[in-house]
Parts: structure tokens; C-alpha cells; sequence
């Protein structure tokens, strides 16, 4: 049987709908009362994984590094222990080891890999909706400070169908690393030329400030800069990605990203 933690999250609600439509055998974990289980990471002791056979972990970054290290150690952990033999774990792109969440992941990889148990890591791109939200356009003008270099940004429904196919049949994907960064890259510059508005971004400093004012995280700052620096930089693009070994046809990565702009 496969469980598949973080139930509620936009990325496993897509898998669960996608596993149950092809009839695969799974439960849903989470805080949530909805989930066939409920769990939190961060106490050991509500981790139950009887009967299961595979564990998909979606990564719980949503918190500094040493919490969402800590959460990811007690998953890996207890199911060591509770005779679980595969997990599969939703990692990020090599493409953005710059990025200000990057560390636990590969933490957690490295956690994975001598585990003992089976594993694989689906390495993630950043997704295309979110380029979108980040790049809201304000009477005509695109400011957000992406820079005009190619970012390889992906479909999540792309990234749910991976992992479906992963799970289907999951001792065929035993130890492997895929890369799931989208196949055509494309530039803010991209966006606003599609969307006939003005690209005109602020500097890092300017942004940082405005992000200052909202109510935010006190983690959130430094990553959001650390998307939009890395960006600027070019370290968003990669040339490589397995994404088509699992998902042969994968979405525009690029409509999707206008269409969050156009919608926000």
C-alpha cells in the first residue's frame, strides 16, 4: 500500500486524484481531519505507517531549515523502523541549489540515500503558476526583478503525472534521481511580450522593501529574494531534465505562467 503525506498541499491533491483514477492502492496522511490518517512531522509518535509498503513525502518546507530537517528525520526514521520499503520524496532541481530553501533538500536526499530503504527523488523545477503569481502585472507594467534571463519552471499537473507514474510501479524507479525542471525555459521578458505589457524591474534592494511592508514570514523574505536574485543571475535555466521520461507530452509551461498573471 502507498501513502501519500501532505494530503491537503495543491501538489498531492493532483496526485491523489490522479493515483485515484487509476485505481492505485493508497491512503492520504496529514493534520488535516479529511486525511484516511492524521499525522504531524513534528511529533514521532503520530507517524503510523502499518501496512505501508511505500511512503510519497512531500516536502514539509514551509518552515526554517532545522524544522523542516527535523520533520523529514522523524518521517524517514519511523518508517525505517516500521518495515516501510520505498519512499519516494519531491526534492528541487539541481538548477536551484541557490535558492534560500534549498538546503533541506538535499539534506533530506542525502538523509534518503543511506536510509537503508529503497528511494526515489523527484527533483522538482520550480513551478510555473508560482513564476506567474510572482510576476503580477500592475496597470501595464511587469516590476517584479526576475532580470531577462531563461527560467526553467514547470506544470505542477506535469509534476503529478511523474509521480503517478513513479508510483505505479515504483520498483522500477528504485534509487533513481530524476530531474523535473521544465524542457522549454522561458524569460519574464517572455511573459510580458505575450501579455503586451511593459517589463520594467525594480532593483533587489526596492523589492526587498516592499516585501518588508507585507505580512510575512520571517523566512519568506530571504527566499522569495533568493528566487528573484538567482533568476537575475541565470541559474534558474538547465539544459537537461528527465521530465519526458515519465511525462511524454508536458504542458506550456510559459501559457501557464501568463495565465496566473492575467488571472491574479
Amino acid at each position: 500500500m502507498i501513502l501519500i503525506t501532505g494530503a491537503s498541499g495543491q501538489l498531492s491533491s493532483l496526485i491523489i486524484a490522479k493515483a485515484k483514477e487509476l485505481g492505485l492502492d493508497f491512503i492520504t496522511a496529514s493534520r488535516a481531519l479529511n486525511a484516511d490518517r492524521q499525522m504531524d512531522f513534528d511529533h514521532i509518535e503520530t507517524l503510523d505507517f502499518t501496512g505501508v509498503d511505500t511512503i510519497f513525502l512531500t516536502s514539509a518546507g514551509y518552515a526554517e531549515d532545522d524544522i523542516v530537517i527535523r520533520r523529514h528525520n522523524n518521517v524517514i526514521t519511523a518508517a525505517s523502523t516500521q518495515g516501510v520499503k520505498h519512499i519516494v520524496y519531491t526534492s528541487l532541481s539541481c538548477a536551484s541549489d541557490h535558492l534560500g530553501f534549498a538546503l533541506a533538500h538535499r539534506w533530506t536526499e542525502r538523509r534518503l540515500q543511506e536510509s537503508g530503504m529503497a528511494w526515489t527523488i523527484l527533483r522538482n523545477g520550480l513551478y510555473a503558476g508560482l513564476i506567474g503569481s510572482l510576476t503580477s502585472s500592475c496597470e501595464g507594467r511587469i516590476t517584479a526583478p526576475f532580470g531577462s534571463e531563461e527560467i526553467s519552471a514547470v506544470s505542477r499537473e506535469d509534476l503529478a503525472d511523474a509521480a503517478v507514474t513513479v508510483l505505479k510501479d515504483t520498483a522500477a524507479h528504485n534509487n533513481k534521481v530524476y530531474e523535473l525542471s521544465g524542457v522549454k525555459s522561458f524569460s519574464v521578458p517572455d511573459i510580458a511580450r505575450r501579455l503586451s505589457v511593459h517589463y520594467e524591474p525594480t532593483d533587489l534592494s526596492t523589492e526587498r522593501s516592499r516585501l518588508d511592508t507585507l505580512q510575512l514570514l520571517p523566512f519568506q523574505v530571504p527566499m522569495l529574494m533568493s528566487i528573484y536574485a538567482s533568476s537575475m543571475a541565470g541559474f534558474l535555466k538547465t539544459d537537461s531534465s528527465d521530465l519526458t521520461k515519465l511525462v511524454p507530452k508536458p504542458r506550456d509551461a510559459l501559457a501557464i505562467a501568463c495565465s496566473v498573471v492575467t488571472n491574479a
